[in-house]
């Protein structure tokens, strides 16, 4: 699920000091920030050079900046890594306090919301691409993966209650979509997924 929480000018707290070191899934943040009228260009110029900063960091896997609708001030940057401990890493540096404390006299309000595991890969952010692709992306996925499960444990199990048969391809395709296919695919079709976003060449 996506927790969210919400900080006005105060870059010393951040999303990551709530995480779990332990945790393995990948995660997503979504920092959310009102631009101050007249400061949209300096804005800009900001997580342009934020972005080509978080890039630098183990376990970053992409980021993109998603700009407002016309007579909106609302920008959305979202970046994604590994796992817990490499946001953790990234939001407890040194370099990202410094990049949060300048941008402070730009913005109105900030928020920040997370996603980890399966959500970070499929929950598409406002203005992200059109979501038919995603679902394409996915059926594809799928498909692979019980193609993959019927030629290979099809022949193991074939004699078992078509219950547990079921429930083990189940098995198989949702912890391989979420931990193993779908953080590749959507990184590498990052692109194809996202046209009409500024991404980074490693973007997901």
């Amino acid at each position: 699920m996506t927790r969210a929480t919400t900080n006005r000018h105060r870059p010393g707290r951040t999303v990551g000091d709530r995480t779990s070191a332990g945790t393995t899934q990948p995660v997503t943040v979504t920092a959310a920030r009102v631009v101050s009228p007249g400061h949209t260009s300096e804005f800009e110029r900001w997580a342009g050079q934020m972005q080509q900063l978080v890039a630098r960091f183990p376990g970053h896997l992409g980021s993109s900046l998603l700009r407002p609708g016309p007579g909106g001030n609302e920008y959305h940057l979202v970046y994604r890594f590994t796992d817990a401990a490499a946001l953790e890493a990234w939001e407890r540096s040194p370099e990202r306090a410094e990049a949060v404390a300048g941008v402070q006299a730009l913005v109105e309000d900030e928020r920040y919301a997370r996603a980890d595991g399966l959500d970070s890969f499929f929950t598409v952010p406002p203005r992200s691409g059109p979501r038919w692709r995603m679902t394409a992306l996915t059926v594809v996925a799928v498909f692979a993966l019980s193609a993959v499960f019927q030629l290979m444990a099809g022949p193991l199990v074939g004699d078992w209650p078509w219950p547990l048969r079921s429930l083990l391809s189940a098995v198989f395709i949702v912890v391989s979509l979420g931990y193993v296919v779908m953080p590749r695919l959507t990184r590498w079709a990052g692109r194809w997924l996202r046209p009409a976003e500024r991404s980074h060449p490693t973007a997901r």
